[in-house]
């Protein structure tokens, strides 16, 4: 096939948020360091959150700067929910934010406490004082949620369409809690992509129900070429009950280069990785190769 997908590697927030167990700086950094050897480019190193809520994201700030510091060039982006936290995120030299807002707003409030209304003001504070940053809104539970279940895709729709009236071109589709299908997943993508032809969609997927590989494919199918994953699958929402795994980065860039697409990323030294974060990092992991006995 030849055709590009971009790998998006959110494991160094995404996987590590809900640990209870603080992982050093400099232990989040080798991981880092080791996703970039293997490949890797685009990288959510962190999330600028307060550190009452996600005690693991307290060295947001110093993980973002050393981590610019050893790979100049690179696409390394945090994840926001407020001004505060971009605001901390520009002075850690990022130039890239994504600010999370819901589209169920039970799961916004239980996510981070707000209304609808009230994200939207507040990624207009943003937009408004931190023009210089490019800004993404990753939409949790786009594909379902916990607490009030699976949406028309024409609530998606217009809840887009205020986001884009806004200025915000860049979009993630998250599957939060692993709810989607893969003919839920080739629709949503579709209309999303006709409905709005000059914006940039990403997917994030869920592996909850050992549907993260086929949903993911089915959104690359659909027209996506930008899909998140974490390493190991290591990870999932500490707000939305019943988010255990992510879709694991070795696992979907093996199927990938597998199935002829170019991903630019080396299996066999993320498996490594994989492995060497299991042994280190207790957690929930979804991956299978990282379990297999021999050489991928």
């Amino acid at each position: 096939m030849g055709r590009k997908i971009e790998i998006v590697e959110v494991g160094p927030r995404d996987g590590f948020q809900n640990l209870c167990d603080y992982i050093p700086a400099e232990e989040k950094l080798r991981f880092i360091d080791g996703l970039v050897d293997a490949g890797v480019t685009h990288i959510q190193v962190t999330s600028f959150v307060s550190p009452k809520a996600i005690p693991q994201m307290k060295d947001a700030a110093e993980v973002a700067k050393e981590a610019l510091a050893r790979h100049p060039g690179l696409d390394f982006f945090a994840l926001v929910p407020n001004l505060r936290g971009a605001q901390a995120a520009r002075d850690a030299g990022l130039k890239k934010v994504s600010n999370v807002i819901s589209l169920s707003e039970s799961h916004n409030k239980a996510n981070i406490r707000k209304t609808h209304e009230e994200s939207f003001a507040e990624l207009d504070k943003i937009l408004e004082a931190l023009p210089e940053l490019q800004v993404s809104v990753d939409v949790a539970t786009a594909f379902g949620c916990p607490f009030e279940g699976k949406f028309p895709t024409e609530k998606l729709l217009a809840f887009l369409d205020v986001l884009y009236k806004k200025g915000i071109r860049e979009f993630t589709l998250c599957d939060t809690t692993g709810m989607a299908n893969p003919a839920q997943v080739r629709e949503i993508v579709t209309k999303v992509r006709e409905a709005f032809p000059d914006a940039t969609f990403e997917a994030h997927i869920h592996d909850t129900r050992n549907m993260g590989m086929v949903n993911t494919l089915a959104a690359i199918e659909a027209g996506i070429d930008k899909v998140q994953s974490t390493l190991g699958g290591l990870g999932g929402c500490p707000f939305a009950p019943g988010a255990s795994g992510n879709t694991s980065t070795e696992d979907l860039v093996n199927m990938l280069n597998e199935m002829g697409y170019e991903t630019g990323v080396d299996v066999e030294k993320l498996v490594a990785l994989a492995r060497e974060e299991k042994a280190k990092i207790p957690g929930i992991y979804s991956g299978h190769l990282l379990n297999m006995p021999v050489s991928v």
